[in-house]
């Protein structure tokens, strides 16, 4: 597909509707969460880690689930019509570091917080946290699997195209532990607005995928029903090997002409007869 880019009105378009979209999500939720920030400041202090480490939580999955999703977008070649493919990969690279250094926060905030304990051992060794071990061990196991993503853009020369891919594949498998340690784990998931973004976040990459396997299968087909480069087609190979493999006709013998005599008069342009050279 080939960059196309955006039109100046198309551009103007998109940011107001983002600006729209964001100031009426500040605007209808703003002033109620700054005046429960402020009540929570007030009667219990000691909430706000609690409080501070469920919203980078959700940042933290957001940021994720939009690198997954840029990738597949990628990979579809959806934006290339609309965007430079450097300027998106760096944009899927820039996502999943995001995501990873809002997990970081968000395992720093879990000590900090005096709500349930954790240790520095609770929050890097899977599956020994007091709070649901089972589920938060798979989010530290999702975290370390975004480590090892976000490593091999930065190793991919040495590692290889190949060896890339195949470890690009985690990614999956990180949005998947990512996205059950949130339900399964977070004190917010019984809620509507986090049940929906889970629902949501899972059926846009379940599409993509989807979309991306239908694709890739048809581009696999095509690959293999087009011929090489300077073979025949299928068609023209069969009629070739049949005209080869037909029996020959018998050459038709030449028709018998006297003999050539020299002595006879040969005629001239005008038609006259020569006299005949005497032999020696």
């Amino acid at each position: 597909m080939k960059y196309r880019g955006l039109t100046p009105l198309q551009r103007g378009t998109i940011w107001v509707v983002l600006m729209v979209a964001a100031g009426a999500i500040v605007g209808a939720t703003g002033p109620r969460a700054v005046t429960a920030l402020a009540d929570l400041a007030q009667v219990a202090p000691s909430r706000l880690p609690w409080v501070a480490t469920r919203l980078v939580a959700f940042l933290s999955y957001f940021a994720i689930t939009g690198s997954v999703v840029y990738g597949l977008l990628l990979s579809t070649k959806i934006l290339d019509a609309i965007a430079h493919r450097p300027v998106s990969f760096a944009l899927h690279q820039d996502l999943a570091a995001i995501g990873l250094g809002l997990a970081g926060v968000h395992a720093v905030l879990l000590g900090l917080d005096a709500t349930v304990p954790f240790s520095l051992g609770d929050m890097l060794v899977p599956f020994v946290a007091p709070y649901r071990p089972l589920w938060v061990g798979i989010g530290q196991l999702t975290l370390y699997l975004v480590a090892v993503v976000l490593a091999s853009f930065y190793l991919r020369r040495r590692i290889g195209q190949r060896a890339w891919r195949l470890l690009h594949y985690l990614t999956f498998l990180s949005f998947a532990g990512a996205t059950a340690h949130g339900i399964l784990s977070g004190s917010d998931s019984g809620t509507a607005w986090a049940w929906w973004s889970y629902v949501g976040a899972t059926a846009l990459v379940v599409f993509l995928t989807g979309y991306r396997i239908v694709t890739g299968i048809t581009a696999s087909r095509e690959r293999a029903s087009r011929p090489a480069p300077g073979s025949l087609p299928a068609s023209a190979a069969r009629s070739a090997s049949a005209a080869l493999s037909a029996p020959r006709p018998a050459p038709r013998p030449l028709p018998a002409t006297a003999p050539l005599d020299l002595r006879a008069p040969q005629r001239t342009l005008t038609g006259s007869p020569e006299k005949a050279r005497p032999t020696p």
